[in-house]
């Protein structure tokens, strides 16, 4: 059975640690990176723009990530745009 053009399989969780690393995120979200890389997006970066952690640990994306609390509410807005078809206009950094 193919996979439909869009899922939750192009998408990985970065987790936050005890030690909220300097360059990420100053809270407690958990935030989407996109599984695979794309020329002219920035590869260091979360869907949100935030750096990526020294040592990220990663988790699946599923159905229970739109429950979460701690999703940054940026990378839920982008995840949402390209689930409607939108391409989103990275953030200038």
């Amino acid at each position: 059975m193919p996979r439909p053009a869009w899922s939750l399989f192009a998408y990985q969780l970065i987790e936050p640690d005890e030690q909220l690393d300097l360059f990420a995120c100053q809270e407690v979200r958990v935030h989407l990176v996109t599984r695979q890389l794309e020329l002219g997006a920035p590869a260091d970066r979360t869907l949100c723009g935030s750096l990526l952690p020294a040592q990220p640990r990663w988790s699946v994306a599923t159905r229970s990530l739109y429950r979460d609390q701690r999703l940054c509410q940026l990378c839920k807005a982008i995840l949402l745009a390209q689930r409607g078809g939108t391409r989103p206009v990275w953030p200038l950094l």
